[in-house]
């Protein structure tokens, strides 16, 4: 019966796959700053506006501060109104969680995870707003396809989407 032990623990055979090597985490999220000024809100709002409109999209853009509450709004001329909501909630999901809503949309092809926290937006077009390395704000976009949304946001803070 002893002999039968190591066996019955999985001792007596040899690992026949390579070890996995642990999944790198990712680097933490920048630290919350003050909340963003009236006045750069609204001067990203009118950069995402001019984007929009240079592309021929009717958009919807919204502008939060850290905890998600609104700054500053505007939607297009003729801009379907589901937009409203859906700028609002991917800024606001893009400040409370640190990260892009696209992060949430790519996370979605690995299960159903995202769709499970509670004030998610899992669709690309809502970005952090950073300043001296600290998170104060959102912007969110709407209007679009997720890919038009998120360009016009990544244009509004000058990165590339």
């Amino acid at each position: 019966m002893i002999g039968l032990l190591p066996l019955a623990l999985g001792l007596a055979a040899p690992q026949t796959q390579a070890p996995q090597a642990a999944p790198s985490a990712p680097a933490p999220a920048a630290p919350y700053g003050a909340p963003i000024s009236l006045a750069e809100a609204q001067r990203l709002l009118d950069r995402a506006l001019a984007a929009a409109r240079a592309k021929g999209f009717r958009m919807a853009v919204a502008v939060v501060e850290p905890d998600g509450n609104l700054v500053a709004f505007a939607r297009l001329d003729d801009t379907q109104y589901a937009s409203t909501t859906i700028a609002q909630g991917k800024a606001a999901t893009a400040a409370r969680f640190r990260r892009a809503t696209a992060v949430f949309a790519q996370g979605l092809a690995n299960g159903p995870g995202a769709l499970s926290l509670p004030g998610v937006i899992a669709v690309a077009g809502g970005r952090p707003i950073t300043a001296n390395g600290r998170i104060v704000g959102a912007i969110g976009v709407s209007g679009g396809s997720a890919a038009q949304d998120d360009a016009v946001a990544a244009e509004a803070l000058g990165e590339t989407p």
